[in-house]
């Protein structure tokens, strides 16, 4: 019987559930899980676990374990550093390719960083960090070039298993990500190119130091 259209199926839902644990942190690099926990969690049988866990070991975020289970593949020290070079490659490109579109995206923009606002006081420190990313995929995607933009993203899924575990460390962290972020829009409202472009630049070098700290 075919699935219904526009549901999920059960490899997908395995696949979210999965990937939801490892880039929020609840399954923390280095942790095992069998397939029957995953299963039971989400209600399925092994079978489209299996298929989700092998997506997930072609992602590199997991290690899988034939008949036993999967390991959550550890963020290193050397891959947080390539993580952020990688990142910051795409991120000037995106900054000087972007100016043109700029007011095309300073809508979604101020309304992510409210959410980043939002989060901050909830101590919500998974949606702060997913509208974080959300904010410099917008910029990317402006930018106008799809092949980079679903490398950025997949670095940026990446990176969320180290991100997360540097802004849980203070408040005040969060508050520092949110000016530097306000910052960033109004250098798109009013400022000029070379500047939005250097800051971008000192924004992320900025986040590596943070993420650094915490190792």
């Amino acid at each position: 019987m075919q699935k219904a259209v526009g549901l999920p199926s059960a490899s997908d839902r395995a696949y979210a559930h999965v990937k939801r644990g490892i880039l929020d942190g609840t399954q923390s690099g280095g942790q095992f899980f069998t397939e029957g926990e995953v299963a039971e969690a989400v209600g399925v049988s092994r079978t489209p676990v299996r298929e989700a866990l092998l997506r997930l070991q072609v992602e590199g975020l997991v290690w899988l374990y034939p008949k036993k289970g999967a390991m959550v593949v550890p963020v290193s020290a050397q891959e947080g550093q390539d993580l952020f070079e990688a990142r910051a490659v795409i991120d000037e490109w995106a900054a000087g390719r972007v100016w043109p579109h700029r007011k095309e995206i300073l809508d979604d923009l101020g309304r992510l960083l409210a959410l980043m606002r939002t989060a901050r006081k909830a101590g919500a420190v998974q949606d702060f960090v997913a509208a974080d990313r959300t904010f410099h995929e917008h910029i990317v995607s402006a930018a106008g070039n799809p092949i980079l933009t679903r490398a950025y993203r997949s670095l940026c899924e990446r990176q969320m298993c180290v991100s997360h575990v540097a802004m849980r460390v203070s408040d005040a962290r969060m508050g520092r990500a949110i000016s530097s972020h306000k910052h960033l829009i109004a250098l798109l409202t009013a400022g000029i190119k070379a500047d939005f472009v250097a800051d971008s630049r000192h924004h992320l070098k900025y986040a590596h130091h943070e993420a650094g700290s915490v190792r």
